[in-house]
Parts: structure tokens; sequence; C-alpha cells
């Protein structure tokens, strides 16, 4: 019946036979994608499928070699995305683009700012913004600095910006990656209210759950051509992954082969110097063990692992390598110490979209490829070729800009970066956020594996089912504070078990 009722609705977008080519690559090869009015289409598959590329070329960031492009029936070529915002198409994408030492409200209004006699009107932008933010359910300060938010709220806030401009189509690029069930639960509100009024939604996620939830039909997307639309109810969330990866998987996450050992970094009451940060935190992490970190957002997980690294003033506790006490009190001293972070937002502080997938490699051990004052090229190249083979990167060469790879493949650069230093100990910071479920599945393997060597880790992730699926032990992080620890076979009456005391851990001093 649904599929009945699906098929009465007209189409408000077609992209029909869309080719997009890049130096040494096809990033769209005759793809399409049909939304109709008042849905949510669901696009998907593995990372460098071509699902945000697709989207560029519909929103005038990239311009099409070949196809053609239809809203409501007339053919459109947008030039640049205010264009196409003009013409009632809005895009939130995966990776934020905001001037974080500007407030939301500049943010929110960026290139439509409302004036009056010639001078930005700052009490009727306020009182805009104010208005759209009660609309949505959404507590955030306008004046506030967007900077000093955390990564779920100027989501929210880029979701409220597409959600102002009144868009008959709305592009929502991976957009509960950094969300709490709750928040995700109230962007799904968001979503209902939209379609009810027309709306046509987009909406790229890797979370299959959401799919199912939310998503009318799906399309999927492989090696940038297109290759099924469906119903929602037609697929099972295996005949998605299928569809996706060309082939079965029977398991998400690798067996379990690593052992903890000895203990090889003891942190005792590990407190910041400026707030938000965290405060008394003690841990001790074993060798060859993962160490999974939960809580909810604003939990003060990412101000925990820049603390110990050094990119956040740390004002009082002890950190212990191998039993002797160790400062880090810069980046450059933790990576001197064996440490590595991969940070949570890889646009802003992991990658260097102009450089090479070679420099974006090299640059954290490039000292180790200097002789003589002389940077050898035979060493880098080899160096280069290394974290491509064994990150499994793809890539048509090693010397095209890391900004033209899909995410996934950027954050296994990113990896492979850190793993060239030899760390001893890696605080992982949302490893897998905005990845597909096949390139999940090889981080896991590789942190796995890493952990079989003897190595620590520290992963932070929002993803309750990852930190199950395997981490050793979980610190429950609450509004800096730890609120408990759960140690994984000890019985809390199996998963649900342990889903169920991580919750309640969370909220222990919120």
């Amino acid at each position: 019946m649904r599929g009945l009722l699906l098929a009465d609705k007209p189409f408000l977008l077609e992209m029909l036979d869309i080719e997009k080519s890049f130096p040494g690559v096809k990033a769209l090869d005759h793809a399409q994608l049909q939304l109709r009015y008042g849905t949510v289409h669901a696009l998907m598959g593995e990372n460098g499928a071509g699902k945000s590329t697709l989207m560029k070329c519909l929103f005038g960031i990239y311009h099409k070699d070949a196809g053609c492009i239809k809203v409501e029936g007339r053919e459109i070529n947008f030039t640049s995305p205010r264009n196409a915002l003009d013409n009632g198409v809005s895009m939130v994408h995966q990776e934020l683009n905001q001037i974080l030492r500007r407030n939301v409200m500049e943010n929110m209004w960026l290139g439509r700012l409302p004036m009056k006699y010639g001078l930005v009107d700052h009490k009727k932008m306020y009182e805009d913004t104010k208005k759209i933010f009660t609309d949505l359910g959404i507590d955030i300060n306008p004046r506030e600095i967007i900077g000093k938010l955390s990564v779920s709220k100027r989501q929210l806030v880029e979701i409220a910006k597409a959600v102002s401009s009144n868009a008959k189509i709305l592009v929502l690029d991976e957009p509960t990656s950094s969300l709490t069930e709750e928040e995700v639960n109230h962007l799904f509100k968001i979503m209902k209210t939209l379609v009810t009024r027309d709306v046509g939604i987009i909406y790229i996620s890797h979370r299959m759950d959401e799919i199912q939830k939310i998503a009318d039909e799906v399309t999927v997307m492989r090696d940038g051509k297109w290759v099924a639309t469906k119903p929602t109810g037609e697929l099972s969330i295996g005949a998605i992954i299928k569809l996706m990866v060309n082939r079965e998987i029977e398991n998400f996450f690798p067996p379990k082969v690593n052992v903890p050992g000895e203990p090889l970094l003891e942190c005792t009451g590990i407190t910041g110097k400026y707030m938000p940060t965290c405060t008394d935190v003690s841990f001790t992490l074993h060798k060859g063990e993962i160490l999974g970190v939960a809580g909810l957002v604003g939990s003060r997980r990412t101000e925990l692992l820049n603390t110990l690294f050094g990119t956040m003033t740390r004002a009082g506790g002890e950190i212990k390598l191998r039993g002797a006490a160790i400062e880090n009190r810069s980046a450059g001293d933790s990576m001197k110490n064996g440490f590595a972070l991969l940070t949570e937002e890889r646009r802003a502080t992991g990658i260097f979209p102009e450089g090479s997938i070679t420099f974006n490699a090299i640059i954290s051990s490039i000292d180790t490829y200097i002789t003589a004052g002389l940077l050898r090229n035979s060493k880098v190249n080899s160096a280069a070729d290394q974290v491509i083979t064994s990150m499994r990167v793809k890539t048509p060469s090693k010397r095209t800009h890391i900004k033209y790879l899909s995410g996934g493949n950027q954050q296994k650069v990113i990896l492979g970066r850190w793993l060239l230093t030899n760390p001893e100990i890696l605080l992982l910071d949302e490893p897998t956020r905005g990845i597909d479920v096949g390139a999940k599945y090889e981080i896991y393997q590789l942190i796995i594996d890493l952990a079989k060597q003897g190595k620590g880790i520290i992963m932070v992730s929002s993803e309750m089912s990852e930190l199950l699926g395997i981490c050793d032990n979980i610190i429950v992080m609450s509004n800096g504070r730890v609120g408990g620890v759960v140690k994984r076979g000890v019985e809390f009456g199996g998963i649900a078990g342990e889903q169920e005391t991580i919750l309640r851990l969370a909220a222990k001093y919120v």
C-alpha cells in the first residue's frame, strides 16, 4: 500500500544521467536520483560512491559534465550555492562550514544579512533567529560565538539555517553524525513537519536504523553509478548493505583477538584548566586494550582526549606512561611520548585540503625523511605508498589532493599518517564518523590489529553499538566527570544490560 501511495506523488527533482570527472577519476557515471514531493529519500552507498558529489552538482558547488537536472519539471543548472538557495534548494554539509569567531545568528544569515538604512539590522537578525529556533525547539543563544558550541549544536544551527531559507528541496548529508539519540529524534520531528509542507528531503546517512525509521524511498549508488531505487519497506538492512558493497556482510564487527596486558597508561585526577573541560578523571589503560569513552553530548569526552594530548591546558592530575610521569603539555611533547590524536572534525583539524595525499600522509613524521637538510623524495613516496596500501585508500594517485577523496578515505589517510609515527597510544575521537559500513569494518579491524600489537587505544564514540562491539572496557563520562566504568565480560544482563548501565551512568552528574 505504501508503495502505491509513493507512486501517486509526482517528482519534485529529477537528476538523470549525471556525469562528473576530476583529474584521474570519474566520480559520477550516468548517476540518477528522483525525489518526490513530500517524501524523505535516502541516498546510500559506500564512501566514494559519489553521493556527496551528486549533491554538490545539484547545489552548484560542482558543475556537472553531462546529464539533466530538473526541479518541478524545469531544467536547471545552478551556477553557485547562492543560486541554488535562491531557487529553493538548501544543503547541510557533512563537514561544517562556519565562521567560528562570529556568533550564531551571523552564521545563520551569512550572505543574506537583514539591512536597515544601509547597516546590518542586528535586532531583526536576533529576532528572526530566535523565532526559527523557537519553532524548531532549539535551545541556543543566537548571540553565542559559534566556535564555543559543541559540534552537535553547531550541526543543529546548520539545520536551522537550511530550514530558514524556506527550501522546497533540503539535502541533509550525515546530519546525525554528532547528535545524541534525543537530538536525532528532534531532527526527525522537524523533518516530518517539513514533509507535510510538501518539502522533499534527500537524506544521506550510513546509519541503517535511521533509514528505516525516516525514509520513504532509498537510492543506492556504487562507484559513481546508480544501482537501485526502492521503497524502504521492501529493503532489509542486509539487502541495503548488499546493494552498497556488492557482497554479503555477515558480521558488523571483526573477531576480538587482542588481549589486554600490563598497565601502560595511568591517569589520576586529570582536570582541565579552562571550562568547559574534564574534572578529576582517573583511569588505567592496559597494553593491548581498546578503552571506550561513552557519554552524552556535552559530557567532555573530546576535552578529555585533548587534555591528555596537550592541545588543551591541564590544570591538575598526573599522567604516567609505563610507570614514569610525563607532562604532555603540548602536541609536540605528546608525539615524542608516543601519543597520536585522531580528531573528531576531519576537515577543520585533520586534513590539509589543498595538499596531496602524500603531503597529508607524511606531515606528522616529516623529520624522518630529511637527510642532510634535504627531503628525500624516495623515502617520502615510499611512506605514502605504504599508507595507501596498508589502509586500502581508494585514490587514482598519491599526488591527488586529499579534498577530492571521500570522507572515509580521508580518515584512512589520517590514520595512516599517525601510524607512520609509530605511536604507543592512540586517542581516537569518533574514528568512524560519516563512514560507510564496509569502511567501518576495515577501520575496526585496524584498531583491533593495533591493539593486538600491544598498542593502547582510547576511543570516543557516540555509537553505543560500536563501543560494545570492539572495546574491552568503557569509561562513561558525565558532565566532565567519570560516571562509572563498564567492564566488558562482567555481568550486566548482556548487551541490553550494558547499554542500560551506560545510559544510567551517563546521566549521573547531569
